[in-house]
């Protein structure tokens, strides 16, 4: 008799794109979408899996946006949409019977718990998926360096980077017609070859606090599940 398999990954931080929470679609959010991720999460948390997420905010608004604005006004422009984005997963989860917490790195305790490091690890005990919106609550850092640093607070065995591409390639695939998907890579080579599929600040400390992490697609949402599973997918990123 088989032994059901195991998860490879018991806590882990799932970097969810903005851009791939509109699904393709018209508008800001797909919420038949969402509904699917979260039907995803809850598989994940049967199986005992602990789960935080960073959301980013660019189906609402970018920084590049702003071009013309104060960059740090811009910057705190799309912190208050990620703070939409959690708000929005936080209620599709707990529709689908996903316990969930959403909690702000700014203060707004009218919309969400603010972030500390007790209180969300306290949640995954409760079986909660911690939803962390505002990214680090400062201007000039991205959702991807939040990510990186959650997953350093919260002790996460990966970093699962869930983007509208599936994987790192060797130049901008929708530039390039020969750019390359490549199966692996090290936070060195990326640093090195510049490589924008990743924050470079994200990838310097993922590197420095030996923290690996994952990109692939979120095209197709059970992508989380089998990357929590160890499936070979998108770029495992190595340090």
């Amino acid at each position: 008799m088989n032994e059901e398999k195991q998860p490879r990954y018991r806590r882990v931080l799932l970097k969810l794109s903005g851009e791939a929470l509109s699904g393709g679609a018209d508008g800001v959010l797909n919420h038949e979408f969402i509904e699917e991720i979260a039907k995803v999460l809850k598989k994940c948390l049967a199986k005992g899996v602990e789960i935080g997420v960073i959301v980013g905010a660019g189906n609402i608004w970018r920084g590049r946006q702003g071009k013309d604005m104060d960059p740090a006004l811009a910057d705190h422009m799309g912190m208050l949409a990620t703070a939409i984005n959690a708000l929005a997963l936080q209620d599709a989860f707990c529709h689908a019977g996903v316990d969930a917490r959403a909690m702000m790195a700014v203060r707004m305790e009218a919309f969400a718990e603010p972030y500390t490091r007790e209180q969300a690890l306290h949640h995954f005990k409760q079986g909660r998926v911690v939803i962390f919106g505002c990214g680090l609550g400062l201007p000039f850092f991205s959702t991807d360096t939040a990510a990186a640093l959650r997953a350093a607070e919260i002790n996460a065995d990966m970093v699962l980077m869930a983007k509208n591409i599936d994987g790192i390639y060797t130049a901008d695939p929708r530039k390039d017609p020969t750019a390359r998907k490549l199966d692996s890579i090290s936070f060195c080579e990326i640093i090195d070859q510049k490589l924008g599929a990743i924050d470079l600040t994200a990838a310097t400390f993922c590197m420095e606090k030996h923290i690996p992490m994952l990109v692939f697609g979120l095209d197709d949402p059970e992508n989380i599940y089998r990357a929590i599973m160890g499936e070979q997918l998108g770029t495992s990123i190595t340090y």
